[in-house]
């Protein structure tokens, strides 16, 4: 329980600075995995793999995730499973620190 008041705590005293970025990031890598699977469905050109395993890496991985989950894109790639997992572990792992320890 005292964790989760931390982290509502933490939430309702965040600088906007933080959480605006963090929510954007997210979104932008939903957006992508959600454009690129209805241009795979359209036969269109695609955005780079590289350019959506980024995405996941630099703080969207969450987006990354619910991309893959809500659009069934990329779920049988298993570098991006790695990635993606292992990106949004390393994100909690960051965003507890900064909640629990103040870094």
């Amino acid at each position: 329980m005292d964790a989760v008041r931390g982290v509502c705590a933490f939430i309702l005293d965040s600088p906007v600075w933080f959480l605006i970025p963090l929510a954007l990031l997210n979104l932008l890598s939903f957006s992508l995995y959600g454009i690129d699977k209805l241009k795979a469905k359209r036969g269109m050109w695609r955005i780079p793999e590289a350019t959506l395993l980024w995405s996941a890496a630099l703080f969207g991985a969450l987006g990354a995730f619910l991309g893959m989950t809500l659009f069934r894109h990329k779920t049988k790639h298993m570098v991006f499973i790695v990635v993606v997992t292992l990106s949004l572990v390393a994100q909690a792992l960051v965003c507890a620190g900064v909640v629990f320890f103040g870094l």
